[in-house]
């Protein structure tokens, strides 16, 4: 991750010190928590690609885990991206805030209130936040795409049931008028 070098002389908000190292925690948590998922996982999935047996599959962990793989996908996806770029900001914050302007070059008068550090991670921030959005945008859009496709498909594959039910019965309903007529002919 990120090794932090803080300058011991400047005095750091509290708030802005608490806020990264708890991203930072979380981020490294949130993809421990994806990889050791997709750790678990990858060994079935492999092994349950090797057998061509129905029945296996059905009872493979990475079938009934279906929800963790998609919570650990959502983790490291969309949650670690979305730390990721808070992180960049709040690093750009620590490191860019202690940096000062030299006072004893600009006159009285023209003096600003903000520092070249605070003006560097404004810029930061700045840049990151319309990303952030954009990234959320995406993911949104994405998601639901995925939905609607997994939608669409399940209600295709209700249809095709449907269908296979109701040639079934036909069929079923044809062999009972076959016998009644052999019976009445006999």
């Amino acid at each position: 991750m990120v090794e932090v070098q803080l300058d011991a002389e400047h005095d750091y908000p509290q708030g802005l010190l608490i806020a990264f190292s708890a991203c930072t925690t979380v981020l490294v948590a949130v993809h421990l928590f994806a990889l050791m998922i997709s750790t678990c996982i990858l060994p079935n999935i492999e092994a349950v690609s090797n057998v061509h047996n129905l029945n296996s599959v059905k009872e493979s962990p990475h079938d009934r885990m279906h929800r963790h793989i998609e919570l650990a996908w959502a983790f490291s996806t969309v949650i670690g991206t979305l730390l990721f770029l808070a992180e960049v900001v709040l690093l750009c914050w620590v490191k860019f805030l202690p940096l000062k302007k030299k006072t004893d070059n600009t006159p009285q008068g023209n003096s600003s209130t903000i520092t070249s550090g605070q003006a560097a991670a404004i810029a930061s921030t700045s840049i990151m936040v319309p990303f952030g959005l954009i990234f959320i945008v995406f993911a949104v859009h994405f998601y639901r795409s995925l939905v609607s496709h997994k939608t669409d498909r399940q209600f295709q594959e209700l249809n095709e049931l449907a269908e296979f039910a109701r040639l079934q019965d036909q069929l079923d309903h044809r062999g009972d008028t076959v016998s009644s007529a052999v019976t009445n002919f006999a």
